[in-house]
C-alpha cells in the first residue's frame, strides 16, 4: 500500500522536518489517550502541533500501531491493522460525500517482523462531540437543540443511503459545529465500518445507539430525530413499525443491562 500525503499539507511537514514514515513515526508528541496494548502490539492517539511555514501553528491528531490487528473474514489469520481499516472506510467517506476526518497522511511499514501502521487526520476546529453537547443539553436552546438533531440525522441517514453502517455510533463519535442557527455534523472513528448487504438491523443499531440514556432527550425529541433520519413530517405507518422495533429492541437490551449489573 503507497503512502498518503494530503498535496496541500505537504509544504507543511517539509516545513516540519517530516518527509518520510520514520519521521512520523519518531515524533514527539504528548499521547491524548494512553496506548492500548493488547493482541500482541499496542496503537495511540496523540495531538501534535505543527508550525506552519507564514507562522502561526496547527494542531492534528497522530494515530501509531505496532501490531494490534483485528481479525476479519478476509484476513482471519493475520488480520488487518486497525488504522488501515480507519484510512480506508476515511477515504470511502471522503469518496461519497459523507462528512468525517480529514486525511493528512497514511502509511504502512515491516520492521523486523513488526507491522506498524501511522494515520494522522486533521483536528476538527470549532467542532464540540456531542456527549460533551449533551452534558449541557437542559439548558441548551430548543432551537439550538433541534438544529443538532437535525445534522445528526442527515448525517447518519446519509451514511444508511451509501449502504453503509457504521456500528459504533454514539454520542462522542459525533462532533458538531454551529454555523449561526444552523448546526454541521461529522463522524470519527470509522474503522468499524460495514456494508450494509443483508437486512438492515445493522442501521437500528446505529440509531439504537443514539436513544441511549447517554442522550438526554425526552420522548419528543427521539421521535422528533426518528422522523427527521426517515424524512417524514408525520410518523407514516411504515416508520411507526419501525420505530416500535426499535424501541422493543432497546428495551430488551436495557434489562438484559440491568440484570447483569445485580450480578
Amino acid at each position: 500500500m503507497n503512502d498518503y500525503t494530503a498535496s496541500d499539507w505537504a509544504s507543511i511537514f517539509e516545513f516540519n522536518g517530516l518527509k518520510t514514515f520514520d519521521d512520523f513515526w519518531q515524533m514527539n508528541a504528548q499521547w491524548y489517550e494512553e496506548p492500548n496494548k493488547r493482541r500482541g502490539g499496542w496503537s495511540g492517539v496523540a495531538r501534535c502541533e505543527l508550525k506552519l511555514p507564514e507562522g502561526g501553528t496547527v494542531h492534528a491528531f497522530l494515530k501509531r500501531q505496532e501490531n494490534h490487528p483485528t481479525r476479519t473474514l478476509l484476513h482471519p489469520i493475520h488480520g488487518v491493522l486497525t488504522f488501515v481499516r480507519e484510512f480506508n472506510a476515511i477515504m470511502l467517506y471522503r469518496k461519497l460525500g459523507i462528512p468525517a476526518l480529514t486525511p493528512l497522511y497514511f502509511g504502512v511499514r515491516s520492521r523486523d517482523g513488526d507491522r506498524r501502521a501511522v494515520l494522522m487526520t486533521a483536528e476538527l476546529t470549532g467542532y464540540v462531540s456531542l456527549d460533551l453537547l449533551a452534558k449541557g443539553w437542559a439548558t441548551m436552546p430548543k432551537a439550538r437543540r433541534r438544529a443538532i438533531s437535525k445534522a445528526v440525522a442527515s448525517l447518519l441517514r446519509q451514511i444508511h443511503d451509501n449502504k453503509l453502517t457504521h456500528n459504533c455510533f454514539n454520542p462522542k463519535h459525533v462532533f458538531i459545529r454551529m454555523k449561526g442557527a444552523e448546526a454541521e455534523a461529522r463522524v470519527i472513528d470509522l474503522e468499524k465500518t460495514k456494508k450494509l448487504i443483508f437486512g438492515h438491523d445493522r442501521e437500528l443499531r446505529d440509531i439504537r445507539r443514539l436513544i441511549d440514556p447517554v442522550m438526554p432527550w425526552s420522548k419528543t425529541e427521539r421521535v422528533r430525530f426518528f422522523r427527521e433520519y426517515m424524512g417524514v413530517d408525520k410518523m407514516t405507518p411504515a416508520a411507526r413499525a419501525e420505530w416500535k422495533r426499535i424501541q422493543r429492541r432497546h428495551e430488551v437490551k436495557r434489562k438484559s443491562s440491568a440484570k447483569r449489573s445485580k450480578h
